[in-house]
């Protein structure tokens, strides 16, 4: 008469699991590892880090409506095209602006210098008006000193 055995088998003999097995339904079903660590002095809250781990495969994590590593421009190829695009698109609009106000700018200095081109004449008059004036004033006090 034999007993059997109330130890288990080791895994890969008989019918239990294997690795590949436990994997493939971890991965099917997902697995969620979550945790708080806090660290308190004398009731006062230092430090608090929340760790949550998710073990899943893609297809379970998408169903769970996780995919951040499809708009994370260092692990996917089409997220590092938008954010290129993106950034594109907002270099060619400064550089527009950039345009529009030297063209602005450039129509202001030409009125400027349309202005001071006829303004030098209008200077000149006033010179010569002014050297009128001051000549005329000496003239008048040098007359009132010698009455």
């Amino acid at each position: 008469m034999t007993m059997p055995s109330r130890m288990p088998e080791p895994y890969g003999q008989g019918g239990g699991a294997n690795l590949a097995d436990i994997l493939e339904r971890v991965l099917d079903k997902g697995v969620v590892i979550a945790g708080d660590i806090r660290i308190n002095l004398l009731d006062i809250e230092l430090l608090t880090i929340k760790l949550r781990l998710i073990v899943a495969s893609v297809d379970k994590a998408k169903e769970m409506g996780i995919d951040w590593w499809e708009d994370d421009p260092a692990l996917s190829s089409g997220a590092r095209r938008n954010e290129l695009a993106r950034e594109n698109a907002e270099l060619r609009a400064q550089v527009a602006e950039l345009e529009q106000g030297a063209t602005e700018r450039r129509a202001v200095e030409r009125g400027k210098s349309e202005r001071s081109s006829t303004e030098p004449g209008k200077a000149k008059q006033s010179k010569a008006e002014q050297s009128k004036t001051a000549h005329s004033k000496t003239e008048q006090s040098k007359a009132e000193e010698s009455t």
